[in-house]
């Protein structure tokens, strides 16, 4: 065993040195990067050091942490040597062939399944299958576990706390709200269409869409053409203060038409003291717990249905939203941060 393993061990305390691979990494925005980063400050808070080894460009980094842009295979492995352990933020060929012969222990977190965007798999696909057993395997929710071909253990992804810390009494002046990238498969548009099913009921709630994309005209000229242009307003992209906005709102809507691996969108609403309406496919229900309506994908009318629920009945919002401080805790970045440790101190004895 490694020395500083040793020393880890003996102290009791969770302390060891990471080689933390993630081919997409900050600057780069997405859900990866955001867990990869909580991940990466986590660990080297509690005690561990973590050198992030990253193919996204970036300027002087000032993380807590070091980041190693782009290394070559000779830099890689020799930063593998001088690591306790190899942990994959999502598979990547690129970086984890180089480092089978290294003789360190490799943990891998499956951020999804092992397919391509069509959902078939390619020869990148079966390559990684067949290095799974040669790893320790974490799953982000038991949906993304039931694909895999190894046992793996469950842990949830964590959520941005600091953004929103202290929103739960923030006056709910605004009905909907959805947040994500404006692609087809998050399915905002059947969001619109349930509005539009809604409204012939006389139920005419507001909707702030969250987010860009490619699909931003395409919605915009949906929203009119439903005749919901004076329900509907399209706030753009927002990072930073995203939970204060979010905050406003009585409602998240998460009405992914594809089987979502987990979805940190859903700890962010309920983070936000928001109920969550959500796609019952795949990770989401897990994300979701106890703290809001599930529909099934796809399903406009359905959609139509829960949010009429939820607009109707604050007993029941008041109910869903009761549980979420519970629901919350085992996805706080400091627990996670210590499963996932716990993980590498198995894969570092066996």
């Amino acid at each position: 065993m490694p020395i500083g393993s040793v020393q880890w061990f003996l102290s009791g305390e969770r302390l060891m040195r990471i080689l933390f691979c993630s081919h997409v990494f900050a600057p780069s925005v997405g859900g990866i990067e955001t867990v990869g980063s909580i991940l990466a400050e986590e660990f080297t808070r509690l005690g561990s050091s973590v050198t992030v080894v990253t193919s996204t460009p970036g300027d002087k980094d000032s993380a807590a942490y070091e980041i190693v842009r782009c290394p070559s295979a000779k830099k890689l492995c020799q930063l593998a040597r001088d690591s306790d352990i190899i942990f994959q933020n999502n598979i990547s060929l690129r970086t984890l062939l180089p480092l089978l012969f290294c003789r360190k222990p490799i943990v891998v977190v499956h951020h999804g399944c092992l397919t391509r965007t069509n959902g078939k798999r390619g020869w990148q696909d079966y390559l990684k299958l067949a290095v799974l057993p040669l790893c320790r395997n974490i799953a982000i929710s038991k949906a993304v576990a039931a694909t895999l071909p190894v046992k793996s253990v469950v842990i949830g992804d964590p959520f941005e706390t600091h953004e929103f810390a202290g929103l739960q009494d923030t006056p709910r002046i605004k009905d909907i709200v959805f947040l994500g990238r404006l692609v087809s498969q998050k399915g905002c548009d059947l969001v619109l269409r349930s509005l539009s099913i809604l409204k012939q009921e006389g139920i005419c709630p507001s909707l702030s869409i969250i987010g860009d994309g490619p699909d931003l005209a395409g919605l915009k000229h949906l929203a009119t053409e439903l005749g919901l242009s004076d329900q509907v307003a399209f706030r753009g992209a927002i990072r930073d203060g995203r939970g204060r906005v979010v905050a406003q709102h009585r409602i998240m809507v998460i009405p992914s038409s594809y089987a979502e691996p987990f979805g940190v969108v859903a700890l962010e609403g309920l983070a936000a003291g928001c109920v969550i309406v959500a796609s019952s496919a795949g990770g989401l229900p897990e994300a979701v717990g106890p703290c809001g309506i599930l529909f099934p994908n796809g399903d406009a009318k359905a959609l139509a249905s829960a949010l009429k629920q939820l607009l109707t009945s604050p007993s029941l919002r008041e109910r869903l939203t009761s549980e979420s401080h519970r629901h919350l805790e085992r996805f706080q970045p400091e627990i996670v941060a210590k499963k996932y440790l716990d993980v590498f101190q198995s894969a570092l004895h066996r």
